[in-house]
């Protein structure tokens, strides 16, 4: 198939915006709880009327401040409540948000405020501010800290003021400039409007998300908020009436979901990753690595089956109590559904975690297409796949196999670049630069980057994306980055995950104070890594498999310029910083 299109199931009035919503149910359920921000040890509701109260507080203080409708007002912070408030409060005045990643370098932070022009940047830690104050130039510089200096100042102002100030901003005007985090060159910013983020979330919850119970459910944010998927969460939440939680620090999200014990989950594949690498870790330091590989096994049957048989049956039951129970437990116990996007999931992790008990519905899209273009639904899912268009989106395979997307969801244009803008859209289709196909049902499957496909010296096309994904798979490996353009073979750089190390080596005898450096040429270790790279040659041709490879002392992390904040590999980056590394591969 070459074209599948779900038609729209709300279709917006030219005035409907983003501030619609929230004011409205503060007018009529004022009392409905929409948030529940952390307050110590708990978590306290925040009503509808709260949230207006707050959000008209703040646009008050930017009309004072003399924002004006249109202008830019940049956000750098961590993911919390007051971002929420925030992106509320600008549009409420008319303005415009402009999202940064909170590890933003001083150069990055330059780049975007000065290329969107902003008017003024809001920061959150000490850190933030310093590094906002040393590149805004003209532009204001607010302490998110100090919210209540900016609310004072626009105290004397009426709320029909900010009335006036929403009700002029109509769907097609531009709402959030976001920058792409992209794996090469400088970061443009995707045009955004009202009608992209409302008009996208009506749909999904209309339409892909209606098996789900939205409404009176609640999910607990940790991504970013600078990234367009975590922004497109947020007003889905408000849009539909989910309750939103806000956990700014990762490395305390297990707790967090624990105490706030959400219905769904939506994340990036490599937390799923983690949570099943590091339970299969506990098990094995445990003495348990065999009850939780038959675990592992028994769900991944159980999910692949459309049928079980008793016995299988029978040993899913008995797992139930003894594995899936506590990982559910894990994520707070109420979790059923779970959103994957950003990057491949894998089918191994999908038919794992359905067997669970959690179904995770992977999805595709991009900044572009305002996060998602499809998704999988809970009664017609299909793992390997990233599902159907969503309502009022169509997909497009082009004759080279790239996937073409038109619809609600698609910006409107690069701010200022012209160029950029005119390569990207053609008569409406978005070019994704991904590869991949339609089968006859209209599911869409990502078969690789079509600017990533090498061609070895052999003239064979290799897509590296589906070889690394199954090396991922294996709990040691963090990361897997496949080499080979114009080589005669295909090599990989294989990098070590910390954390799965440490109970490794205690159930494999090696001495705790072992570094990465002297195991990455340990036998048992490389052994391991054998298997994996095996494991993962049996999915492609001898040609296009990998022959040699590379264990490095050291990650690929974000600090080091290696990953985008979205957590995605910055290839040409690792290319050039372990060039010697590639190079020893193919001496």
């Amino acid at each position: 198939m070459r074209e599948f299109s779900v038609p729209a199931m709300v279709e917006l009035s030219e005035s409907a915006n983003l501030t619609d919503t929230p004011f409205t149910r503060a007018a009529e359920t004022p009392g409905q709880v929409v948030f529940r921000r952390r307050s110590g040890a708990e978590w306290s509701a925040v009503t509808a009327a709260e949230f207006r109260e707050d959000v008209i507080g703040v646009a008050k203080g930017l009309i004072a401040a003399g924002v004006e409708p249109g202008e830019r007002v940049a956000l750098m912070s961590r993911t919390r409540y007051e971002w929420t408030v925030l992106d509320y409060a600008i549009w409420a005045a008319g303005g415009v948000s402009v999202p940064i990643y909170e590890t933003s370098s001083a150069e990055q932070v330059s780049w975007i405020v000065t290329d969107s022009g902003a008017k003024g940047v809001f920061a959150e830690t000490p850190q933030h501010l310093a590094t906002v104050r040393e590149v805004a130039g003209d532009a204001l510089v607010w302490d998110i800290e100090a919210l209540g200096d900016l609310v004072a100042q626009g105290a004397s102002l009426g709320d029909a003021v900010v009335e006036e100030r929403r009700r002029s901003r109509l769907g097609a005007d531009l709402a959030t400039l976001v920058y792409t985090s992209g794996t090469t060159g400088r970061p443009k910013g995707c045009e955004l409007t009202h009608h992209n983020l409302v008009g996208t979330a009506q749909n999904a919850i209309r339409g892909a998300l209606a098996e789900v119970t939205v409404d009176g459910g609640s999910t607990l944010l940790f991504l970013p908020l600078a990234h367009v998927f975590a922004r497109l969460v947020q007003v889905l939440c408000v849009e539909s009436g989910m309750i939103l939680g806000h956990s700014p620090d990762i490395s305390n999200i297990l707790p967090d979901l624990g105490s706030f014990r959400p219905t769904f989950l939506l994340a990036v594949p490599r937390v799923f990753e983690k949570v099943y690498n590091g339970a299969e870790q506990k098990a094995i330091a445990g003495g348990k690595g065999k009850i939780f590989a038959a675990a592992a096994a028994t769900a991944i049957a159980y999910s692949q089956s459309p049928s079980p048989a008793l016995g299988l049956k029978i040993r899913h039951a008995v797992f139930d109590r003894l594995v899936y129970g506590k990982l559910r437990a894990a994520v707070g116990g109420r979790v059923s559904y779970a959103v994957s996007g950003g990057a491949a999931l894998g089918e191994r992790l999908g038919h794992f975690f359905r067997g669970v008990g959690i179904t995770i519905l992977e999805g595709y899209g991009l900044t572009e297409t305002t996060a998602p273009a499809t998704v999988n639904r809970p009664s017609a899912i299909r793992i390997g796949t990233v599902g159907k268009p969503l309502p009022g989106v169509s997909i497009r395979i082009a004759e080279d196999g790239e996937v073409l997307t038109k619809g609600v969801n698609v910006f409107t244009g690069y701010w200022r670049n012209e160029t950029a803008t005119k390569e990207a859209l053609d008569g409406g289709w978005f070019h994704t630069g991904d590869l991949g196909a339609l089968d006859d049902d209209g599911y869409l499957k990502i078969t690789g980057r079509k600017k990533e496909i090498l061609v070895t010296a052999a003239g064979k096309n290799v897509a590296p994306a589906p070889l690394e994904d199954r090396v991922r798979a294996n709990p040691l490996v963090s990361q897997c980055l496949v080499v080979g353009d114009g080589r005669k073979f295909i090599g990989a750089l294989i990098t070590l995950d910390a954390e799965a190390l440490e109970p490794w080596k205690k159930a494999h005898g090696k001495a705790p104070a072992m570094t990465v450096a002297e195991l990455r040429t340990d036998p048992d270790l490389v052994s391991e890594i054998d298997s994996a790279v095996a494991a993962a040659n049996t999915s492609v041709s001898h040609a296009e498999s990998i022959k040699k490879y590379r264990i490095l002392d050291v990650d690929f992390t974000e600090a080091a310029g290696h990953m985008t904040p979205s957590l995605k590999v910055k290839r040409n980056v690792v290319a050039h910083d372990f060039a010697a590394e590639i190079e020893t591969l193919y001496a």
